[in-house]
């Protein structure tokens, strides 16, 4: 109950500073990503079945208030998630190589499969353009804000998990 609590206020504050404190020091109207900061980083971190989770509600609460199509991003997050949970079982703490690239390519894949959905259904062919100026920049903004978030996020998995072995000692 405590890391749903947890993960669900993680959502929620990752979600009002990207929406807000982001916005006001955006580069070019280019803001860092942090939910998919977030729904990756708990996909290879605890697995599949929670990277999908994470994904869904982050993806959920980004259609809710700005998105096109409802469902498009809340698809989008969960593949993410749940394909970052499949580099669970090479998930080392201290090794943030992984978590960078990972992230990298989240980020990467959500701009394509965004583009691929809502641009070139409708005939906008403009790859090049979308790649350079939208797509790209939010890749390097995310992964500098990812240098400073994911150690806050791996610690605070951390203590819950620490958290969840002391309680699971007092019923053996």
């Amino acid at each position: 109950m405590k890391r749903f609590i947890v993960s669900f206020l993680l959502i929620i504050i990752c979600f009002l500073f990207q929406t807000t404190v982001f916005k006001g020091i955006a580069f070019g109207g280019i803001v860092p990503n942090l939910l998919i900061v977030l729904t990756a980083s708990f996909g290879f971190m605890r697995g599949e079945s929670t990277g999908i989770l994470v994904g869904f509600f982050c993806g959920l609460l980004a259609d809710i208030f700005f998105g096109n199509v409802l469902g498009l991003n809340a698809m989008i997050y969960m593949y993410i998630g749940y394909t970052n949970g499949k580099f669970n079982r090479i998930f080392f703490p201290d090794d943030i190589k992984l978590p960078l690239l990972l992230i990298f390519l989240s980020d990467l894949a959500y701009g394509f499969l965004y583009y691929v959905t809502l641009f070139l259904m409708r005939g906008r062919f403009q790859i090049n353009y979308y790649f350079l100026h939208i797509i790209l920049p939010e890749i390097v903004y995310t992964l500098l804000m990812t240098l400073l978030l994911y150690p806050l996020i791996l610690r605070i998995n951390k203590r819950l998990e620490d958290s969840e072995q002391r309680s699971a000692k007092k019923f053996v």
